[in-house]
């Protein structure tokens, strides 16, 4: 008997992410695994229900619910939803259990096996299931485009027949998975960039993308 591997889709607020890709539904059919997702799951993500064609599109998530195995979420589900699965179901998310005892309880009531994604270890064994890393390198992206189009001044040096402009300089504060993805991003839109992080063993990180880094002495050490 087949396990069914249900998507949900998402209702928290500006959350456009969805747990499930075409490809992935592909590879999960092919290990015989009955996948379904509930309908437009997707298309805040920009995967209309017809990209899904390994993946049966449910209109209910109830009736999605009651017969999933396991179950594929971006955020935690509403204590309803989960009220509505099946003891035994394996849920998988990024469940934020410190922040609600109220669902953990919840969950334990219903017998449901859960997997929080952001507590995964961050090791080279996990790597291929690190959320956290992977989106905070789109939020260290995303942040330098924000901030270039609210800055007063372009990040580029620009020759103009009317003078030249100097490029903006930009300071990012942290190196970690973020923070160098977004020197990266600096660099590329050709802002002049500096790099602070209270671990002195990033500089190489840091300079290996073509910025400076902001030793700590600028602010007397510690």
């Amino acid at each position: 008997m087949a396990v069914t591997v249900a998507t949900l889709r998402e209702t928290a607020a500006n959350e456009r992410r969805v747990a499930l890709t075409p490809e992935v539904a592909k590879k999960l059919k092919a290990l015989g695994a009955d996948v379904r997702i509930e309908t437009g799951a997707g298309l805040d993500a920009s995967m209309p229900d017809d990209l899904f064609k390994d993946a049966q599109s449910i209109a209910s998530a109830n009736d999605l619910l009651a017969k999933a195995d396991v179950v594929l979420a971006v955020q935690a589900p509403e204590n309803d939803r989960i009220a509505k699965m099946r003891e035994g179901t394996v849920l998988i998310a990024m469940l934020q259990p410190h922040a609600s005892p109220e669902r953990v309880k919840l969950l334990r009531d219903r017998k449901i096996t859960s997997f929080s994604m952001e507590l995964l270890p961050r090791t080279t064994r996990a790597q291929a299931m690190d959320v956290l890393s992977s989106q905070a390198g789109m939020a260290g992206y995303k942040a330098v485009l924000i901030a270039a189009q609210a800055a007063p001044k372009f990040f580029p040096m620009l020759t103009t027949a009317a003078g030249t402009i100097r490029p903006s300089k930009v300071l990012i504060v942290g190196a970690g998975v973020a923070g160098l993805q977004a020197i990266a991003t600096a660099r590329r839109l050709g802002a002049q960039v500096e790099g602070f992080d209270v671990r002195p063993e990033v500089k190489e990180q840091i300079e290996s993308l073509g910025a400076k880094f902001l030793d700590l002495g600028v602010f007397g050490g510690r």
